[in-house]
């Protein structure tokens, strides 16, 4: 690749910023992080912070998590932490312990030189190399920049200061073969360009939309994992309607591409679209929705009114398509609990009743009350609804009914109890059936069980059978 390597050598010397020049303090990171850097350091490796903690210092935000980058190789790195484990397949990575959290280890690595020419799809990339080359084979400009905890500088040999200043989401490198190598990387521009309100750069959008058909060539479970991360972002009504606009959805979620194209350029107006909204706002004020949640709000519309042909979607059906596509069974079953208790929830049923005892109750309610506003329903009705005591719900049922009580008679009169159901096979005794012999008879009482005081004696009739008549 002649055209990369000209760029790694124009690019060999970084854009450097001195610690006066950009806003990264050691008091913004966390110890943890900044232990398993020096212990690297004084180890004789080289040891940056990099990636998306470093992107979000340089906009002033409080990352969530922190990636370090070296120049040890995994084995070294793991001789060096023992509360660490190696992990992945498709690049060898370290994950170091401290409690509940854990930091994620890699060493530098440069593009594999033994690329398939016909399959441009990254499989293997465990080629290790220098900081220079770990830059580039990154995927975006704006998560190639290095902080050296040691002169506590940050370097750029990507142009990646200068994207942030803009507000640009670029790709390292020509964008159509970076989108062809791995394309989930289609997925992740559009989340941080919605993440952290940017625009995407021309020439990468145009990338992604001539090769939004290659999603269908990506692994699965990290397609997936990546959309479930898009749809917690609190700005994800913006970023479905991105991914809508670049053609994301026909390769993904088909049926809600087709709902949605009925909006044409008016999808900020399409109920979906304002549904997240709702749940983006929740999710800034700190809701932490599950999995199933997500999908019920990103498919409610569909289920309830806005089917593709004018018609509601059953939630089986958005089972079997979500789960066609990779989702799981866990999360989809859930969803679809949460679609029908929603359906019970808008028009108020004895059925709706009885979800209250169910333990998806909670969030079926915080469902409906994202979504009521966007249906124009009242919440209030509901609560009245379940509020009501059950004899005002039967009173006004039989009102309905016609139903008119007898003068001086009680509304609520008590239903008549149920006779006991009688013995299978009738009374086996009386009819001879089952007699295990003779017994001794308790006191008062004669050996067939009768009372001994009775006057009258069973007489035989000619079939052999007692007569009932005089044991009356």
């Amino acid at each position: 690749m002649a055209v990369e390597a000209s760029l790694v050598e124009l690019l060999l010397e970084p854009l450097v910023l001195e610690r006066p020049e950009h806003p990264i303090s050691r008091r913004d990171i966390d110890s943890n992080v900044l232990k398993v850097l020096y212990r690297l350091i004084n180890a004789d490796h080289v040891a940056y912070l990099v990636g998306g903690g470093v992107r979000d210092l340089m906009l002033a935000r409080q990352p969530k998590d922190f990636d370090i980058a070296t120049s040890a190789h995994p084995h070294q790195i793991r001789e060096l932490f023992r509360n660490s484990r190696l992990i992945g397949r498709r690049f060898r990575l370290v994950h170091v312990f401290f409690g509940t959290t854990n930091i994620e280890v890699a060493t530098f690595r440069r593009r594999g030189e033994g690329d398939n020419a016909d399959d441009l799809l990254i499989r293997h990339d465990n080629t290790f190399g220098t900081p220079e080359e770990d830059a580039f084979r990154r995927d975006f400009t704006v998560n190639a920049l290095f902080y050296d905890p040691r002169s506590f500088r940050v370097l750029d040999y990507v142009g990646g200061v200068p994207d942030l200043s803009d507000r640009l989401i670029r790709t390292i490198g020509e964008p159509e073969l970076r989108m062809r190598e791995d394309p989930v990387r289609m997925i992740r521009a559009v989340r941080l360009a919605a993440k952290l309100n940017f625009e995407i750069e021309p020439a990468t959008a145009r990338a992604i939309e001539s090769c939004a058909g290659d999603l269908s060539r990506a692994s699965v479970p990290r397609l997936v994992e990546e959309i479930y991360r898009t749809l917690l972002l609190a700005n994800s009504a913006h970023a479905l309607s991105l991914m809508e606009r670049l053609g994301l959805l026909d390769s993904t979620l088909p049926m809600l591409s087709s709902y949605l194209k009925r909006f044409h350029h008016e999808l900020e107006a399409a109920p979906t679209v304002r549904i997240m909204g709702a749940l983006g706002g929740a999710i800034e004020a700190g809701f932490e929705p599950p999995r199933g949640f997500l999908l019920a709000c990103l498919l409610a519309d569909l289920h309830l009114t806005r089917g593709v042909e004018s018609a509601s979607v059953h939630p089986l059906q958005l089972c079997d398509a979500l789960r066609a596509r990779g989702f799981s069974r866990g999360d989809t079953e859930h969803m679809r609990l949460l679609l029908d208790a929603l359906s019970h929830m808008l028009k108020p049923s004895r059925t709706t009743r009885r979800l209250v005892r169910r333990p998806y109750f909670p969030l079926a309610r915080r469902l409906f009350e994202l979504i009521a506003p966007i249906f124009s329903v009242d919440p209030a009705e509901l609560d009245r609804f379940l509020t009501a005591s059950p004899e005002h719900h039967r009173a006004s049922r039989n009102q309905h009914s016609g139903h008119t009580m007898g003068a001086g008679t009680s509304s609520h009169r008590r239903r008549k109890r149920r006779g006991r159901r009688p013995r299978r096979g009738g009374n086996r005794r009386l009819h001879g059936i089952g007699d295990l012999g003779p017994k001794t008879p308790k006191a008062g009482v004669s050996a067939d069980g009768f009372a001994a005081e009775a006057s009258v004696q069973a007489a035989p009739d000619a079939d052999g059978m007692p007569d009932r008549k005089k044991w009356q």
